[in-house]
């Protein structure tokens, strides 16, 4: 059974917003609850052999939401890195970004490049964190690095195909999805990774981000290995 595991599950983790709401509370107080649930899942895959996991975090259009509510998540994000970086380490995840990181304020993103930095030579698991992350912004940032590539005679246009064309995606070198898990019952792709799941297997569930339990991810993957991925074949 264990050849069948996914090699990369990527994960939107939604409804921390409604759990506080159904509790009375306000929403910075679902997305603290959000935060165990991260690490949760972030140890199970890592010892269960998950060789990739691409947790979306903040999206590119999350800066629209209340400055307040914004501010309190990247606070908790510096936080995190911050005081579980040795973690990280020790269950040796390399921790990457995904996303514009020029958009997050300069403590955030020096936490962040850190973390990076730190644990670049960790092999066990790669977490990559989607930061004011769009993936329609990441094809457009991709296809000007093309272009300019082009133009500076480092490619030929000709030689593009869609292995070259996914080198330049924030991704780069890493196996597309075989898993995507939704939680909160919203049946939406919501902008991510649109070119690397094309032949992604699916899995949404009803249950808020912070009532997602490692039970409900053994769900997930066992669902998944009972699939047959023909990727257009008989």
């Amino acid at each position: 059974m264990k050849e069948k595991l996914p090699k990369h599950i990527a994960i939107i983790m939604d409804g921390n917003g409604r759990w506080a709401k159904l509790k009375n509370r306000p929403r910075t107080f679902g997305h603290r609850k959000g935060i165990t649930v991260v690490k949760d899942v972030i140890e199970y895959c890592c010892k269960r052999g998950i060789n990739f996991l691409t947790l979306f975090a903040f999206s590119s259009e999350n800066w629209q939401r209340p400055q307040t509510e914004v501010k309190a998540l990247m606070g908790f994000l510096k936080k995190y890195l911050a005081s579980e970086l040795s973690w990280l380490i020790e269950l040796g995840v390399r921790f990457n970004v995904i996303g514009n990181i020029d958009r997050l304020p300069q403590d955030v993103r020096d936490v962040a490049l850190n973390a990076m930095e730190k644990t670049a030579g960790q092999k066990k698991m790669i977490l990559n964190l989607a930061l004011s992350y769009g993936s329609k912004e990441e094809i457009i940032r991709a296809v000007k690095k093309i272009c300019k590539d082009v133009k500076d005679g480092k490619i030929n246009i000709e030689d593009l195909d869609e292995k070259l064309f996914s080198s330049y995606l924030d991704t780069s070198g890493q196996p597309e999805p075989d898993l995507l898990i939704r939680t909160s019952g919203e049946y939406r792709i919501s902008n991510f990774l649109l070119w690397q799941i094309a032949y992604t297997e699916l899995f949404f569930t009803n249950t808020l981000w912070p009532d997602f339990t490692i039970e409900e991810l053994e769900l997930a993957i066992k669902e998944y290995m009972k699939r047959e991925r023909r990727f257009g074949k008989i």
